[in-house]
């Protein structure tokens, strides 16, 4: 069966609290989900702010190949004709060929909230939807809090979608708009409708019990034909339904088509592009896409996945466009550095070289190491383990300076003096910092001799306290990223003197590159 997906990410994704999208945002985040193949794309509320009014004028003149871009609105203003209403105006003067209209379902907003009659909600409900029909319109209807109205009064619950229907709504989709309902009760209620009346239902459903993507799965497995939500489940408090692995689940699990052939293997990119857009860091444990998803780094589940893929994965990532990951720590076993070392392209002989750095590796961790996300130091070892193997350069000594001078304030100096060949290099450098001014020392010593780190940049530096309680003398652990332009790498170092986690995490990083990165 074919699913609909409706993204509301635009407009109920932006309602999460630290997201603001501008125009040109919108209009990116809408290509790329088109690209990816959802059906409707809500572009927000025209009656609400300047930016979702210039969005609906910039994408009139867009061609958009797979999605339909929708207006959102509520129904006409109490004891108002909408013809005369303002918010119904802005919906017709979106220009889109799809409102979304949403209206007041439980009998508590009727009479708290809008605090008006039953009959008149009815009236503005259907005769909102009529007038938008009878200027050409498209209409779908949102029953806000449908659910928690059901509960409340069933009987006027379903009569507002009756009036919807009766209106000349194309679809009307059920609003668990508190996101407090459960699945089971979604199957029961959804059944009940289906029961009630014909027509075409939708579902929409909200995060805050931690149930809005089983429940829209339950919808849909009660006859619900539209799906709506957000991608990675942006939205409101707890957030809206997370669309990724609802789409994963529909097409993967269930055997329903949401997008066109061969899309589903932009999940993870959309994901992560969304992400980005929003200046939010993907969430790396998130099903299907998350960096995490399919990483394994227990050892006895590495020895079986490197025997059998399938034994410990539900998917193959690539379905998805995502990848496996081995993590390495010090719960790894041999498969972990073995799996390591294939995919950085090391030859080791396996034996008494992985059982070596393995030893290193529980001992450091031990220590405050940590090697999961310091891969490019995990790979050192291993290189350094064989007996052919020579560093580029060795370290003889360095220190570091941090002064206050009048006029001129905090500024750091290091001095290094490696050894590269039979050729001794001492050099100084400043920097704003002691880790900077190290950083600088080395390159200046190092790129006449290895001019390809005049490319390497620091893109990330981190510190982490272990063990907070000792205060100043507390051991510290420093991971920093690495970048050439082409690839990327992490390495750490851990100490109760930050200064030398620093120095480790930095000649892991210098070596790594002109050794592995290439």
């Amino acid at each position: 069966m074919h699913i609909q997906i409706y993204d509301t990410t635009l407009r109920d994704g932006t309602q999460r609290e630290g997201i603001s999208l501008s125009c040109d945002d919108k209009v990116k985040i809408a290509r790329k989900l088109d690209e990816l193949g959802v059906e409707f794309i809500e572009g927000g509320w025209p009656g609400s702010n300047p930016k979702d009014a210039e969005f609906f004028q910039r994408v009139q003149g867009m061609n958009f190949k797979n999605a339909t871009i929708c207006a959102f609105g509520a129904t006409c203003r109490v004891d108002s004709d909408p013809a005369d209403d303002p918010n119904v105006k802005a919906l017709l003067d979106s220009h889109t060929s799809v409102c979304t209209v949403v209206g007041k379902t439980s009998m508590l907003h009727v009479t708290e909230v809008l605090q008006t009659t039953p009959g008149e909600n009815l009236r503005i409900i259907e005769e909102s939807i009529r007038y938008l029909v009878e200027q050409g319109r498209r209409v779908i209807y949102d029953a806000e809090h449908f659910f928690d109205g059901y509960k409340l009064d069933k009987r006027y619950a379903l009569e507002t979608l009756r009036v919807a229907a009766r209106g000349g709504a194309d679809i009307v989709v059920l609003c668990d708009t508190n996101g407090g309902t459960m699945p089971w009760e979604i199957e029961e209620i959804v059944r009940a409708v289906k029961r009630d009346r014909g027509g075409l239902l939708g579902i929409h459903t909200h995060n805050d019990s931690e149930c809005a993507v089983a429940n829209s799965l339950a919808a849909v497995r009660e006859g619900c034909v539209q799906v709506q939500g957000t991608i990675n489940g942006y939205g409101e408090r707890c957030g809206n339904a997370n669309l990724i692995p609802i789409i994963a689940d529909l097409e993967l699990k269930m055997g329903h088509k949401c997008v066109p052939n061969g899309n589903i293997k932009m999940l993870t990119d959309a994901a992560h592009f969304v992400a980005e857009i929003a200046n939010l860091s993907p969430d790396e444990h998130m099903a299907y896409v998350g960096k995490s998803a399919f990483a394994h780094k227990g050892g006895i589940h590495v020895a079986a996945i490197r025997r059998c893929v399938d034994s410990y994965q539900h998917i193959d990532p690539e379905r998805v466009g995502n990848k496996m990951r081995i993590v390495v720590s010090e719960l790894s076993g041999r498969g972990n550095l073995l799996s390591k070392a294939e995919e950085y392209g090391l030859d080791v002989n396996g034996g008494a070289e992985v059982a070596g750095v393995l030893n290193e590796i529980k001992t450091l961790e031990a220590q405050g190491f940590s090697f999961e996300a310091a891969e490019a130091s995990v790979a050192m070892m291993m290189k350094r383990q064989r007996a052919d193997y020579k560093s580029p350069f060795e370290l003889i000594d360095f220190s570091v300076i941090v002064e206050h001078r009048m006029g001129r304030g905090i500024f750091a100096e290091a001095t290094v003096k490696v050894k590269v060949g039979n050729e001794i290099y001492h050099t100084a450098a400043e920097g704003n910092g002691p880790v900077n001014a190290l950083d600088a020392a080395l390159r200046k010593a190092l790129t006449p001799v290895f001019p390809q780190l005049g490319h390497f940049q620091l893109a990330d530096y981190k510190v982490r306290i272990l063990d907070g309680e000792n205060g100043t003398a507390a051991l510290t652990r420093v991971l920093i990223d690495t970048q050439n332009g082409v690839n990327r790498w992490s390495t750490v170092g851990a100490s109760t003197n930050i200064i030398e986690a620093s120095w480790r995490a930095l000649a892991d990083s210098v070596e790594y590159g002109l050794t592995v990165a290439g």
